[in-house]
C-alpha cells in the first residue's frame, strides 16, 4: 500500500488552511515573522514550494520565536515538504506539531493520523509501526491508517510481530462479515515464508485460494500441501485429480503418469479421462513422446473393454467379501465411468468398513459424489475425513475448489 502524493498534498492543503484560521482567530504573530509567513502561505497557495521553502527560512532567522510561531511555522514546513515530496521532512515537521500545545485538541487525530502516512511514505518502517500504535492509542479507528502496522512491521523486519497484528486484523473482519484484501492475504503468507513456516504458510494460500482462485495460486497451495512432512504416497493420484480440477495439470508428463496410476489402481475408465484430456489440450500425441502416448491410450482402451466385461461380476465378489474396500473401489470405477449407481456402492463400503486407509476411503467418496454432480454432499462427507496424512488436507482443497463454483462432473461413457 502506498500513498500518492495526490492524497498526501491534499492532506497538506487542509492543513494549510487550518494555519490560517488559526492565525486569524486564536493567536498572533510578530510582525517580523508574520510578513515571511504571509509570503509562505501566499507561495504555497500558488503551489510555489521553493519559495515557500525560502520564506519559512526568513521566518525561522526572524528572531527567537514563540510557541505558537514556532508551531505555525512547522505547519507551513510540513505543508511544504509534502508539496516537494520530502516526506522525511514532512514528518519531522508533524511531529514538532503534534508536540506543540498549540495544536487543537480537535486536529490531534487527524494530525495524528497524516503524520503516519508521511512516516510510511518517507520509508521509516519502524516508526510508522510506533505511529501506527500511538494513533491506536489515541483512538484512531480508520481501517486503511491501522493496516499500516503489519505493513510497517513486516518492512521492518519484524514478521512474528507483523503475523500477530495482521492475523488480528484479518480475524475482525472476518467476524464481521467482511472480506480480507488480497494484498491482505499476500502479506500474510510472506510473513510465513519469512519465518519458514510453511503450515501457516499454506493455510494463507487456502485463504487466499478462497479469494482469488487463479492457477498459480491453486499450483503452489497444492504442491505445498503435497510437501508435508507426513503427507501419503498413496495420495498421489489425488494429487493429479484436484490439479486437474483446477486447471493445473499443464505438461504431457502429468497427464501421463496421471492415467498410469489410475490404471494401476484399477480404474481405466479415470485413466481415459485423462488420456482424452491431455489428447485435447495438444499435450498427448504430439513430439517425440508420440508414439508411448499412442501406447498409453491403446493400452487404457483396452483395459477398458476387459473391464466392462466383468463389472457385475466384480461387484457380486466385492458385495460378498468381509470388508467394504471392493465395494468402495468398484463404486468409485463405475462413478468413473459415468455410472452414479457406484455411490451406493462406496456407502455400502464404507458401512461395511474400510480395513485399509478408511480416511482415503471418504476422501474417494467425496471425489465421486462431485463427478456425480452432488456437491454438498461432496462437501459434507469431506467434513468428516480425519488424520494428518494428507486425506483430510485434500478435502479441504476439494471443498474450496467446489466452492467456487467450477464442476467436475463426468459423462458416462
Amino acid at each position: 500500500m502506498t500513498y500518492s502524493k495526490f492524497r498526501l498534498v491534499a492532506g497538506a492543503a487542509l492543513l494549510f488552511a487550518a494555519v490560517q484560521v488559526h492565525a486569524a482567530e486564536k493567536q498572533t504573530v510578530s510582525a517580523a515573522v508574520g510578513k515571511p509567513l504571509q509570503d509562505a502561505q501566499k507561495a504555497l497557495s500558488e503551489k510555489n514550494y521553493s519559495a515557500a521553502k525560502t520564506a519559512l527560512t526568513a521566518a525561522e532567522g526572524a528572531g527567537k520565536l514563540t510557541p505558537y510561531e514556532s508551531y505555525i511555522v512547522n505547519r507551513l514546513k510540513a505543508a511544504t515538504a509534502v508539496g516537494q515530496g520530502d516526506y522525511k521532512a514532512a514528518a519531522t515537521a508533524y511531529e514538532a506539531v503534534l508536540a506543540s500545545s498549540s495544536l487543537p485538541p480537535e486536529e490531534k487525530m487527524s494530525t495524528l493520523e497524516g503524520y503516519v502516512k508521511l512516516v510510511y511514505a518517507s520509508k521509516d518502517y519502524a516508526k510508522t509501526a510506533e505511529a501506527v500504535q500511538k494513533y491506536r492509542a489515541a483512538g484512531g479507528n480508520n481501517a486503511e491508517t491501522l493496516g499500516l502496522l503489519p505493513q510497517g512491521l513486516y518492512l521492518a523486519g519484524k514478521y512474528k510481530e507483523a503475523g500477530v497484528e495482521l492475523t488480528k486484523v484479518i480475524n475482525d473482519l472476518e467476524s464481521a462479515g467482511k472480506q480480507p484484501t488480497a494484498v491482505q492475504l499476500q502479506l500474510l503468507a510472506s510473513i510465513s515464508l519469512k519465518q519458514n513456516d510453511m503450515v501457516g504458510y499454506t493455510a494463507a494460500l487456502e485463504r487466499i485460494v478462497a479469494a482469488t482462485p487463479k492457477k498459480e495460486y491453486w499450483l503452489d497451495l497444492i504442491i505445498r500441501t503435497a510437501q508435508k512432512p507426513g503427507f501419503s504416497d498413496r495420495l498421489t493420484l489425488d494429487t493429479y485429480r484436484i490439479r486437474r480440477a483446477t486447471g493445473t495439470l499443464e505438461r504431457a508428463n502429468d497427464f501421463s503418469e496421471a492415467a498410469q496410476l489410475a490404471l494401476q489402481a484399477g480404474f481405466p475408465g479415470e485413466a481415459k479421462s485423462f488420456v482424452d484430456e491431455g489428447y485435447q489440450k495438444g499435450l498427448l500425441g504430439a513430439g517425440t513422446d508420440a508414439p508411448r502416448h499412442q501406447r498409453l491410450k491403446d493400452l487404457v482402451a483396452k483395459k477398458i473393454a476387459e473391464d466392462k466385461a466383468t463389472l457385475a461380476e466384480g461387484e457380486k465378489a466385492a458385495s460378498a467379501q468381509a470388508t467394504g474396500d471392493a465395494l468402495i473401489a468398484t463404486g468409485f470405477n463405475l462413478v468413473a465411468y459415468g455410472d452414479a449407481k457406484g455411490l451406493a456402492l462406496m456407502e455400502a463400503g464404507l458401512k461395511k468398513g474400510a480395513a485399509k486407509y478408511p480416511e482415503h476411503a471418504k476422501l474417494h467418496l467425496g471425489y465421486a459424489q462431485l463427478l456425480a454432480g452432488k456437491k454438498d454432499a461432496a462437501i459434507k462427507t469431506f467434513a468428516t475425513i480425519k488424520g494428518t496424512d494428507g486425506a483430510r488436507d485434500l478435502g479441504r482443497l476439494w471443498t474450496l475448489q467446489s466452492r467456487s463454483g467450477a464442476s467436475v462432473a463426468v459423462k458416462p461413457q
